[in-house]
């Protein structure tokens, strides 16, 4: 089975390696999952091992930082994840009615994908913005903060917009 890890990414692992002392080499794993993702859009159990076995660790290691961070996706997603928070005080303060919103926008359920591959909907823990609630993260990087519904249909509207989707 193809793991699609080519030899580029193999030297973009090293140069994350080099930042260790040589007997730490195992603290980049964060890195060569970052790098996994990047290029292949999620990390399968197949990459796993090629990092594992790149940096000396059981794939269990491995395998237990890519599900213990949600910013590593364990199966494909769409071109845009959307991370609603959900935790407590995210919560008392409209986050899971933002999911909600976005389910039916959407049509589909926490933990899927739109049938056009453009939307992953999940939940996550604390993105520590409470204060700011509802809030979501959009493809691990963009904060997005006061999340009513008529904001969430603008965003959601606007990236159908930009990729030419109705």
């Amino acid at each position: 089975m193809s793991t699609g890890i080519t030899e580029a990414t193999r030297a973009r692992f090293a140069r994350e390696v080099a930042k260790y002392p040589a007997d730490q080499k195992q603290s980049a794993v964060m890195a060569c999952l970052a790098i996994v993702q990047q290029e292949l859009g999620w990390v399968s159990q197949e990459s796993e091992q090629v990092i594992a076995d790149y940096l000396g660790m059981p794939q269990i290691a491995v395998h237990e930082v890519t599900t213990f961070y949600n910013m590593y996706n364990q199966q494909p997603v769409g071109k845009y994840k959307l991370n609603v928070c959900t935790n407590l005080p995210c919560q008392l303060r409209d986050g899971q009615k933002a999911l909600h919103h976005l389910e039916r926008k959407l049509g589909v359920k926490m933990g899927e994908t739109t049938p056009d591959g453009l939307f992953t909907l999940q939940q996550s823990e604390c993105l520590g913005a409470c204060a700011d609630s509802p809030v979501m993260l959009v493809n691990d990087r963009t904060m997005c903060s006061f999340m009513s519904n008529d904001k969430l249909d603008q965003l959601v509207d606007g990236l159908k917009a930009a990729e030419g989707a109705k």
